[in-house]
Parts: C-alpha cells; structure tokens; sequence
C-alpha cells in the first residue's frame, strides 16, 4: 500500500510566526495533522510539514509502506537531489555558516536516507488534477490555521 502526504507551510515574516500542515492519505483514511510555531521561516514551516508527517507515520509503525510526499514547496523537494552536496559541505555555506534550518534539514535527509520517500512536486494553486485538490486543500488549512495565530498575537 501506499501513503500519500501532501504539506505545506506559511510565515508571516515580519511577526516570524509560522504555520504547518499535512493531509495524509492511507487506503480509506485521510489524516490532518497541523501546528503553528513562534520564531521560524517560511522554509522552516515547510520542512517541519513533511518532518511531522513522517513522525506521525513512524509513530503509526507505517514507513514500511511507499511513501510520496507532495510538496508546491521547490526547496522541500529538491533536498533529495542536493542532500549529498549539503553533506559533504557539512551543512555550511560557502562562507561558512551554517545553512538556515540546518537541523530541520539534517533531520528531513536523516529520513530519505532512511525510508524510501518520494517526493513529487507540484504547481502551486493550480487545478485540475486530484494532487491538485488535496495541495489546494492544505494551502487553504495552513493559511486559516496562521490567520488563527496571528489573531490571538494582536
């Protein structure tokens, strides 16, 4: 069987406040799960979609199942093709800092190296297609989810 996650993140960069969220889908069953988190990126939000949703389906004792992780998120998706080069620069920079996100970066390639996740990209807002859908779905979600955080901020 497969699981199929679609995620996606939000920041409100001038308040540095961020939202995530994930649908899961598992034969019948569809799963939401989501958070908000202070002193965060967007990137960091993004990440943190796809780090949960892996942590709900270890939890679950489901990453034995092929898992495809949907993503309108290009930084999210292209880690799989940069994770080797991130590695051997040792996370850093060219001028040597540490990459922003660097333990949500080492901890999402901590689980490609270990499960065997797919990741698909998708057009962001776009229709047509049931992948579509479900990233329409999680985008509206995770923005009413940062509206609701901001609120209780002012």
């Amino acid at each position: 069987m497969e699981v199929s996650i679609y995620t996606d993140g939000s920041c409100n960069t001038q308040l540095r406040t961020g939202a995530w969220a994930s649908i899961i889908l598992f034969a019948n069953e569809k799963i939401v799960l989501h958070g908000v988190e202070v002193d965060v990126t967007h990137h960091h939000m993004e990440l943190q979609a796809v780090i949960n949703s892996i942590l709900y389906l270890e939890e679950k004792s489901m990453m034995h199942h092929e898992v495809t992780v949907y993503s309108d998120s290009q930084y999210v998706v292209d880690l799989v093709v940069r994770k080797d080069k991130l590695k051997d620069a040792c996370f850093k920079t060219k001028a040597g800092v540490a990459i922003r996100n660097v333990a949500r970066v080492q901890q999402l390639i901590h689980y490609i190296d270990r499960y065997r996740l797919h990741f698909v990209k998708l057009k962001a807002h776009a229709g047509g297609n049931l992948h579509q859908h479900f990233n329409r779905e999680v985008d509206m979600f995770v923005r009413r989810e940062l509206r609701r955080a901001l609120e209780t901020l002012r």
